[in-house]
C-alpha cells in the first residue's frame, strides 16, 4: 500500500468533528490507539468539553489540538477545513447539521467522511457541491459507517474478484446480513426521523426517495432494469442455492444502502456492470416459522416505510422524542464488545459465475463498529492518497477509497474475502 504525504500547508492530516457525542468520542479513542502517527485534532462547539474528551484517550492524545467550530457559524467551519487535509465528522443529523461542513471543505480542497444515512442530504450534497468539489480536488465521501461500509465493500471486493479472474461483469446481486448483535444509535434514529419528516411533508422529496438511482450522477444514463424492490421477502434459494432452507425479508437500511452502492458503480463508469441489479436482505432463518416471520417482518417493513413517508409529519414531536433513543447516547462498553455483525453477499457474473463475499467485524454496529470503519476511512483519506482512486466531488467509499480500504480491513479487525461458488 502506497502512502501519501499531506499537502504541506496543512497542520493537520485528520480533524475529528463532532468529538464530544457518543460515536465521535469513539471514533477518537480508535484513532487514540491506531493512528499510526497521524496529526490529529479534536473539533467541535465548546473548549472544555473537547479538553476532557483528549484527557480521558491517554498520552497518545496528549498534545492533539483543540479547534472551536459550530455548525452554525460557518467562518469557522471554513477556518477549521483550510487547516487540515480530512475532516471527519460525527455531527449529525446531517439534513441538519452537515451541509455548511461539506460547503467549507468543498471551497477549501479538503477532504470529509461521515456517517449519514440520509439519501436526501447526499443527494443535496451532490447538487450543490460535486462540481465545485472536483474543481478544488476535495473527496467528500458520505457514508462511512455500518451504513454503508459492509454494503459498498462488499461489493467491490465482488467486482475485484471477478475483474481478477476474467469472469465478466456482475448481474444479480444480493447482499444478506447473516447474524447481528446490537442496537441502533441515536443518531441513526435522528437520520431516520430527518428522512420521514422531510418525505411525509413533500411529495416531490418522497417520488426521489423511491426511485432506486436516487443517488445516481445522471438518472437517464441509467439502466432500465425492471422492478427492484427495496424490502423483498424471499426464500433463501431464490438468492443462492447455498441458503436453501432459509427464509429472508428485506433490511431496514436497504433504502439507503442500495443507493450508495448503485451511486458506487455509476461513478466507476458502470465497472460492476450495465445489468447490475443489487438488493439487501436479512436472513429470519431456517425454523419452521421462518417463512411466517419472514412474511410479517416483509410487511410491517414496507407498512412502516409507506406509512411514515407518509404521515410522520402528524405525530407529536414530544411522543417522537420520548420513545426514540437520543442522540449522543449509546450503550455501555461491554455491551459494544458484545455486538458484533457477519454478512454474505452473492453475485453471478456475465461469465456465468458465481462468487460470495463473506465480511465480519466484533462490535456493536452502530457504535464500535462503526467508529473502527470511519476512523480507516479517515487513515486512507490522509495517509494512502497513492492508493485513492483518482476521482473527486462527492463520493461513495468505494468509489474514493475501494483498494486503500481493503488493504486497511485486515489490520483494522474487519474480515472481508471472496469465494468462487462455481
Amino acid at each position: 500500500m502506497t502512502s501519501g504525504t499531506p499537502a504541506p500547508h496543512r497542520e493537520f492530516d485528520i480533524v475529528v468533528y463532532g468529538a464530544t457525542g457518543f460515536v465521535g468520542r469513539l471514533t477518537a479513542d480508535y484513532l487514540a490507539r491506531s493512528g499510526g502517527g497521524a496529526r490529529i485534532a479534536l473539533a467541535g462547539r465548546t473548549q472544555d468539553k473537547l479538553m476532557a474528551v483528549r484527557d480521558s484517550l491517554g498520552s497518545a492524545a496528549r498534545d492533539w489540538p483543540i479547534l472551536t467550530a459550530d455548525a452554525s457559524v460557518q467562518s469557522s467551519l471554513d477556518a477549521m477545513a483550510a487547516r487540515t487535509q480530512v475532516v471527519i465528522t460525527t455531527v449529525g443529523p446531517y439534513t441538519r447539521y452537515g451541509l455548511p461542513l461539506v460547503a467549507a471543505c468543498a471551497a477549501a480542497g479538503t477532504d470529509y467522511a461521515d456517517l449519514t444515512g440520509e439519501a436526501m442530504f447526499v443527494r443535496k450534497s451532490i447538487d450543490d457541491f460535486h462540481k465545485q468539489a472536483i474543481d478544488t480536488g476535495a473527496r467528500i465521501v458520505h457514508a462511512c459507517g455500518f451504513d454503508s461500509i459492509p454494503s459498498d465493500m462488499s461489493v467491490f471486493e465482488l467486482y475485484r474478484r471477478a475483474a481478477q479472474d476474467g469472469t465478466g461483469s456482475l448481474m444479480d446481486t444480493n447482499f444478506v446480513l447473516r447474524g447481528f448483535s446490537g442496537g441502533v444509535s441515536g443518531g441513526t434514529v435522528a437520520s431516520m426521523i430527518e428522512v420521514f419528516d422531510a418525505s411525509s411533508s413533500d411529495p416531490e422529496i418522497r417520488e426521489v426517495l423511491d426511485d432506486p438511482y436516487t443517488l445516481t450522477p445522471d438518472r437517464a444514463a441509467e439502466p432500465e432494469l425492471g422492478a427492484q424492490p427495496d424490502l423483498p421477502w424471499r426464500r433463501g434459494s431464490d438468492i443462492a442455492p447455498e441458503l436453501a432452507g432459509t427464509w429472508t425479508t428485506g433490511f431496514a437500511m436497504a433504502l439507503y444502502n442500495t443507493r450508495i452502492v448503485r451511486r458506487s458503480n455509476a461513478l466507476q463508469d458502470y465497472a460492476y456492470g450495465r445489468r447490475f441489479r443489487y438488493a439487501e436482505n436479512l436472513s429470519v432463518g431456517s425454523s419452521r416459522l421462518a417463512p411466517l416471520v419472514s412474511a410479517v417482518a416483509s410487511g410491517a417493513n414496507n407498512a412502516a416505510v409507506a406509512l411514515g413517508s407518509r404521515y410522520f409529519g402528524l405525530l407529536p414531536k414530544r411522543l417522537v422524542e420520548r420513545v426514540v433513543p437520543a442522540p449522543g447516547t449509546g450503550p455501555s462498553e461491554e455491551a459494544r464488545d458484545r455486538g458484533y455483525y457477519r454478512a454474505e453477499t452473492y453475485t453471478t457474473t456475465t461469465g456465468g459465475a458465481r462468487y460470495m463475499a463473506s465480511i465480519s467485524q466484533q462490535g456493536d454496529p452502530g457504535y464500535k463498529a462503526t467508529s473502527v470503519m470511519l476512523g480507516e476511512c479517515g487513515l486512507a483519506l490522509a495517509l494512502d492518497r497513492g492508493a485513492l482512486s483518482d476521482l473527486r466531488g462527492v463520493l461513495t467509499p468505494a468509489a474514493a477509497m475501494g483498494d486503500a480500504l481493503l488493504a486497511r480491513f485486515p489490520s483494522a479487525g474487519i474480515q472481508l474475502e471472496s469465494i468462487r461458488l462455481d
